[in-house]
């Protein structure tokens, strides 16, 4: 999560909405975001909808404005990446 607050702007610039989603407690992500200064919303899906519907674990979708999914990376995302793959949309 740290590395997508490092490049928020350039996101940002890109017309990304950044969106981190677990099954951690809306507790926890704001006491996350707190912790780390997150300038980008947490999503807490708690009974897993979400993850049914993508994938369990680390995964970053790149999900353009009608709902297609462009790009899938699993494990830690690499920034250089994801805004390459952005600027192609």
């Amino acid at each position: 999560m740290q590395a997508f607050q490092s490049d928020l702007d350039r996101f940002d610039k890109l017309n990304a909405q950044v969106l981190g989603v677990s099954t951690d407690s809306v507790a926890t992500h704001e006491e996350f975001t707190k912790k780390y200064g997150l300038k980008f919303p947490l999503l807490a899906d708690d009974q897993g909808k979400i993850q049914k519907q993508y994938a369990p674990g680390r995964v970053t979708f790149i999900i353009d404005m009608n709902g297609i999914v462009r790009f899938v990376k699993n494990g830690v995302p690499d920034n250089k990446e994801l805004l390459k793959e952005l600027s192609k949309l």
